[in-house]
């Protein structure tokens, strides 16, 4: 069968618009590339109840969940907290996380200060996850990944993170650029879904200099029936714009 994840994305800032999410779409070509289905993302708020709630829902339904924000040395990063209470163990100071940071603070003439020190809290049992950017880890407990928010640790911390996951067959994409609107090429594109199951088929409307063109992707984890697929696409954007 085929891994799936889930991602909780946890902020404030998020819903507020004052910060714009960039960690979505790493992910989601990450998993691509080794197979595993990104199939649902959720938005929450710096609360607890949020946080939990959502977290026990997505533990159980996907192969994988990750999260994003909230695990850093303010009084709202609050995730940490929220994760153990969703798995029912406690949280503290782990020793291996406090020297990671204990270290990289002396060397480079910083104080480790109660700010800090709350980003060595880990829950009972949880495993570290890398981080070689900014030297707080993450960590794993269960099938889930706390990951910081901040785009460049999110992707250090998931670099570290993909070679322990179990994924499958990477899905492969075609893409093709009609110079039509989608009302024009929805009824041949529904014949083309139809004959092809194992392919995923999307259009995408876009408007260009005032004219909607469309961009048609093929997504499949069977080569022959994608190219199957996309040549049946193709033979249809031909005919388009010989129209």
């Amino acid at each position: 069968m085929t891994a799936t994840a889930s991602m909780l994305v946890i902020g404030d800032e998020i819903l507020s618009g004052k910060t714009k999410d960039k960690n979505i779409g790493v992910l989601a070509d990450a998993l691509t590339m080794v197979g595993i289905d990104l199939i649902e993302v959720r938005i929450v708020s710096d609360e607890e109840g949020a946080i939990i709630s959502a977290l026990n829902a997505m533990r159980t339904s996907t192969t994988y969940v990750f999260t994003s924000g909230g695990i850093g040395p303010t009084h709202d990063d609050i995730t940490a907290d929220s994760v153990a209470k969703a798995f029912g163990v406690g949280i503290g100071v782990d020793p291996r996380a406090y020297a990671l940071l204990s270290d990289f603070y002396d060397r480079t003439g910083r104080e480790m200060n109660a700010g800090r020190e709350r980003m060595t809290r880990i829950p009972d049992g949880a495993d570290l996850i890398d981080n070689p950017v900014s030297i707080a880890p993450g960590f794993r407990l269960g099938n889930v990944h706390v990951m910081a928010g901040v785009p460049s640790v999110f992707a250090a911390m998931l670099e570290s993170v993909l070679p322990s996951l179990n994924g499958g067959v990477p899905i492969s994409v075609q893409t093709l650029p009609f110079n039509c609107g989608e009302g024009d090429l929805a009824e041949s594109l529904a014949s083309i879904d139809s004959h092809f199951p194992t392919v995923a088929i999307g259009s995408y409307p876009k408007l260009t200099n005032g004219r909607f063109t469309t961009e048609i992707v093929l997504r499949s984890r069977d080569k022959a029936a994608l190219d199957a697929a996309t040549q049946a696409a193709q033979k249809l954007r031909t005919q388009m714009n010989a129209d």
